[in-house]
């Protein structure tokens, strides 16, 4: 579970109810149904035109799951998993590292250890990793920008439920102490969609597309391991090789590395 979402978006909420508070502003005065029916409703059809369906269930199952899921990026296990196979297939050859491929944890390089195995040409193996990771990152990519899509609709949303507020309160001049409360009202719809923009659906599109990031990095780091145990690497050549997948902090070979 990744925290600092968790904790951004607690602390956004509570900064902006916070503040309403400060101003003496009570929580009835931002709940408006009707603003929230018009934001939502016409951001998610408006989202609904824009992407296929098979996007928006990506995006709201596999999307928002990365957002709150936490992604390791010391990727020192794996590495030293990699050059584990390395050692045995260069000192004993690539059928040895069958009995190897069960206790992998890794289950992408698991998978490409099997073409490995079963005697697949080292550029046939290296265009399956690289179109599967390919796909991989766009399809995850799609899903943050279809969240800040939404993002992109709501305050606009907003402003059209606005003036349906203000026009309302236009045609009921004839009640001047009507006027003051209905003006607030019609506002609310501007505050959900600024709000749910930038408290929520933004930041996580954000968060999505970074995720994609570390994903194929972490494909990467997997496609370059394996080209080194069939080209036959020596196994401390090929772990300073994939160090460079690494942040600093981590990298064995650097002065104050721990």
């Amino acid at each position: 579970m990744d925290i600092v979402s968790i904790l951004g978006i607690v602390l956004g909420l509570v900064a902006v109810i916070g503040g309403a508070y400060l101003e003496h502003l009570p929580p009835t005065a931002i709940y408006a149904p009707t603003a929230f029916l018009i934001v939502m409703g016409g951001s998610f059809g408006a989202i609904m035109v824009a992407f296929p369906m098979a996007d928006l269930k990506r995006a709201f199952t596999e999307g928002m799951k990365l957002v709150f899921k936490e992604l390791n990026t010391d990727y020192r296990p794996l590495i030293e998993e990699i050059v584990k196979v390395a050692t045995v297939a260069r000192k004993e050859g690539v059928l040895a590292i069958e009995g190897m491929r069960n206790s992998i944890e890794d289950e992408k390089f698991k998978k490409a250890l099997k073409f490995v195995i079963d005697g697949f040409e080292p550029k046939t193996v290296t265009e399956i990793l690289e179109t599967d990771s390919f796909f991989e990152f766009e399809e995850t990519e799609v899903a943050g920008k279809l969240l800040e899509g939404i993002g992109g609709y709501t305050p606009t949303v907003g402003i059209i439920g606005a003036v349906l507020g203000l026009i309302h309160v236009m045609r009921n001049l004839s009640n001047p102490d009507a006027i003051g409360p209905g003006i607030a009202v019609a506002f609310v719809a501007t505050v959900y969609g600024v709000g749910f923009a930038n408290l929520w659906f933004m930041p996580m599109g954000t968060k999505v597309k970074r995720r994609a990031a570390i994903i194929q990095q972490r494909n990467e780091l997997i496609k370059v391991g394996v080209q080194g145990i069939q080209e036959g690497l020596n196994p401390h050549f090929l772990k300073e090789k994939l160090e460079v997948f690494l942040e600093h902090k981590y990298r064995t070979h650097e002065e104050g590395a721990h």
